[in-house]
């Protein structure tokens, strides 16, 4: 009967067991508590001997107005005064930052000189609490430039030995003696501070380059902005000593705040020294403008334009106005000229055209009076009239005076007007002057005027300096002075004994796993049921001897698994006829995959039943029977060689068993194969089916003859034995190959030499079966008894 089924890939492949898997890698837990140890014991050692970091830090404001900050200097920008006084954070973060500002702390604290307590192992950095100080009072150009080493061993409370760089001595001096060596002048101190006990010591003064010290703190110094809205700014910096970087960090800030303060005062004093030469220079021009516009005024007898201006233009008006009024009255005078020489005696001449204050107005009064009197007096005189002609007379005489006196009124107003028009001449061309003067004189003033508002400027200007240089403010105002955490930030002992744990884990898993990568053999079950869907009897453990057979007393692993394994056959047999023996055939790929051992002891597990039971030995070609079993050298090959004689002849009886027969493979044969073709081995196995209840064949591996296959058809069932650990995966193909063939009637896989302590098999408690039940222990109990 055959139970041939798809191979795995045909149909499903068998779920991954995680539970397999960890039961794997917990068999090997003694690597794993190995690699934790060495692990957690490098990472004690690690940490017993590494110098512990720890981080400073300072918190500061810097003047930002672009960010709210606010100038100490805020009062005077209501007057105008000192708007360029601006800063921007991210310029002064760099500025913080440079080498120049960390050099200058580096020299103000003296880090380049560090002083090392030599330990057995190591040495430790002492900072504050150090017994000594050197002191340099002549060294070379290039001394801070190179490292040097000098090592102080005191020898009394007062002197010691002096060693150089290569652990020469320069000899035993005191402490505050002057010390020459090479181009150096020194002198190393103790201090007398009581606190400081230190008694015999040896120190070593570590001297190194500015530069690269500097470079060291620069490196391991980190500014940032807390945020992008606000100026603070936080300094930070990561050291062995505590102390030293808050000194440091405190040192930087204020050589930052000086720096800046001498830059804004280096500035201001320049502003001011410039300011005062120009102010010299503009007084001396602002003195000469002025003068030159004083003489520029007495030379033109002027004192403002404008309003002498305005005063020519009014005398030229009334001499104006003067010379029309001499005009009128020079023609008045002729008109009384020409009326008087025309007039008789009886014509009035008129009075009221002449001004009243004149003489020839009083004339003509009188002479008007005169005529009345006359025209009266003719009324009632004649004219030879005494009286009249005394009249007449005296109107002749004032006639001849009115006459005079227009005459001489017209010459005086001829002088008058003559005087006008000269005087109104000259105030013509001053008044033809007055752009010209206007002209000039607006060009001083407007030179006046730059001069004056360039030297008020610089007046302002000037005390804005004085004010600058007066109250200079600092860059930064520290918030959190400089502090260093208690704790050391680095190594911080949780992680690295975390990570040494996990490596420790890791570091075997890796290992392990790397290994059953590359390793193509098979280990497990698992590596067998994963490819096929064939039966599984089941796996037998390593045995405890090489050639272990079982009786009825064993209780070994392979011996309670043989037994689980011979029940489960029966359940492959279960459909054989009664009354005919159960045949049953055992193979392999290759040699020494335990076939003949499984074959040997299958058998006799199945004696020790009560079952009459026949070993065959068909591995003709490599017969392995007398490695367990004390057989004669005569055998199968015999018989089949033999014309006559009874197969009966060559079986012997197994000592120990009711009834375990054993027919041995006999003489290696020249013609195997033609061998097994023969038709005595038909009637061989008709003949012995009838004689026994089970008959067990050892036949040679499949992969490397074909004896077996030639003899295939006698068998009832296959048990094909691959060997834990020997066999490769990829022959896995020869199995799948005769079983999809079914070239192996029944065929069924046993999985032989497998280790039941790393998990590559499930021992005698597993499987369908009577075996004997054993209690199984829970893991956590096995892995620690």
């Amino acid at each position: 009967m055959q139970y041939n089924q798809p191979f795995l890939s045909d149909i499903e492949e068998n779920k991954f067991s995680f539970r397999e898997q960890i039961e794997r890698y917990l068999m090997q837990w003694k690597w794993f508590a190995l690699g934790v140890f060495i692990m957690l014991s490098l990472a004690y050692f690690y940490l017993r001997y590494l110098v512990p970091q720890y981080k400073a830090a300072i918190t500061i404001s810097i003047k930002d107005e672009k960010k709210g900050g606010i100038s100490e200097l805020a009062a005077f920008s209501d007057l105008g005064m000192l708007s360029n006084n601006k800063s921007n954070v991210d310029n002064e973060i760099e500025i913080l930052k440079s080498r120049t500002l960390i050099q200058a702390a580096v020299k103000e604290l003296g880090l380049n000189i560090n002083y090392l307590n030599i330990g057995r192992v190591n040495s430790a950095e002492i900072y504050k609490n150090v017994p000594i100080e050197i002191v340099f009072s002549k060294v070379s150009d290039d001394f801070y430039k190179r490292s040097h080493l000098y090592r102080v061993e005191s020898t009394s409370d007062s002197k010691f030995n002096l060693y150089a760089d290569g652990g020469s001595k320069i000899g035993n001096f005191s402490f505050g003696q002057v010390v020459n060596h090479r181009n150096e002048t020194f002198v190393i101190f103790k201090k007398q501070d009581q606190k400081l006990n230190w008694g015999n010591f040896t120190i070593n003064i570590v001297i190194n380059p500015v530069e690269n010290t500097a470079d060291s703190f620069k490196g391991r110094l980190s500014v940032m902005a807390l945020s992008k809205t606000t100026s603070i700014v936080e300094l930070s910096l990561i050291d062995p000593v505590p102390e030293k970087a808050e000194d440091f960090l405190n040192s930087l800030i204020s050589n930052y705040n000086q720096d800046a303060i001498a830059d804004k005062n280096f500035i201001s004093e320049n502003t001011s020294k410039f300011i005062e030469q120009r102010l010299e220079l503009i007084t001396r021009e602002l003195d000469g403008v002025e003068k030159e516009a004083e003489t520029f005024k007495k030379t033109n007898r002027i004192t403002d334009i404008t309003s002498d201006a305005g005063l020519f233009m009014q005398n030229a008006s009334d001499f104006e106005k003067k010379e029309i009024e001499i005009e009128t009255q020079l023609k008045v005078v002729k008109s009384m000229r020409e009326f008087v020489s025309k007039s008789n005696i009886s014509d009035l001449i008129p009075a009221n055209i002449l001004t009243s204050d004149t003489e020839a107005a009083g004339l003509i009064d009188q002479y008007n009076q005169l005529v009345l009197e006359r025209n009266r007096l003719l009324k009632n005189a004649g004219p030879d009239n005494v009286v009249v002609q005394n009249i007449i007379s005296k109107i002749g005489a004032l006639k001849t005076s009115i006459n005079s006196s227009l005459i001489q009124q017209r010459t005086a107003l001829e002088i008058s007007r003559n005087d006008l028009s000269r005087q109104n001449a000259l105030v013509n061309g001053k008044i033809s002057k007055i752009p010209t003067l206007e002209r000039e004189s607006r060009a001083l003033g407007r030179q006046q005027q730059i001069k004056e508002t360039l030297y008020l400027y610089l007046l302002q200007k000037r005390e804005e300096t004085a004010i600058s240089l007066a109250v200079t403010e600092p860059n930064a105002k520290v918030i959190d002075s400089a502090l260093a955490m208690k704790s050391p930030i680095s190594p911080q002992k949780n992680i690295i004994y975390l990570g040494a744990l996990v490596l420790g884990l890791l570091i075997p898993f890796g290992i392990i796993y790397l290994i059953d990568l590359l390793d193509t053999k098979i280990k497990s079950r698992f590596d067998i049921e994963s490819k096929f869907a064939v039966p599984f009897l089941g796996d037998v453990p390593t045995s405890e001897t090489h050639n272990e057979i079982i009786t009825a007393s064993s209780r070994t692993g392979a011996a309670e698994a043989l037994r689980i394994i011979r029940t489960n056959l029966e359940f492959m047999l279960n459909q054989v006829p009664d009354g005919i023996a159960k045949t049953i055939f055992v193979t392999s790929t290759l040699p020494k995959e335990g076939k003949t051992f499984i074959a040997v002891n299958l058998a006799g597990t199945i004696a020790l039943s009560g079952k009459k039971v026949l070993l065959l030995g068909m591995d003709i070609r490599n017969p392995k029977l007398n490695d367990y079993l004390d057989l004669p050298n005569k055998g199968i090959t015999n018989y089949l060689a033999a014309k006559e004689g009874s197969c009966k002849d060559y079986i012997a009886k197994q000592n120990g068993f009711e009834d375990f027969h054993v027919f041995p493979a006999g003489i290696i044969p020249p013609n195997p194969a033609e061998l097994l073709m023969n038709k005595k081995v038909d009637e061989l196995f008709t003949e012995l089916k009838k004689e026994y209840d089970y008959i067990v064949v050892d036949t040679a591996p499949v992969s490397l003859v074909t004896d077996t296959l030639i003899i295939a058809k006698h068998a009832d069932t296959f048990v094909y034995v691959v060997r834990a650990n020997y066999l490769d995966k990829r022959m896995l193909h020869i199995p799948d190959r005769l079983y999809k063939e079914s070239k192996l009637p029944n065929m069924a896989l046993l999985l032989n030499d497998t280790d039941t302590n790393k998990g590559y098999g499930y021992g005698y408690g597993y499987g369908y079966g009577y075996g004997v039940e054993i209690e199984k222990a829970p893991w956590y109990k096995r892995i620690f008894k």
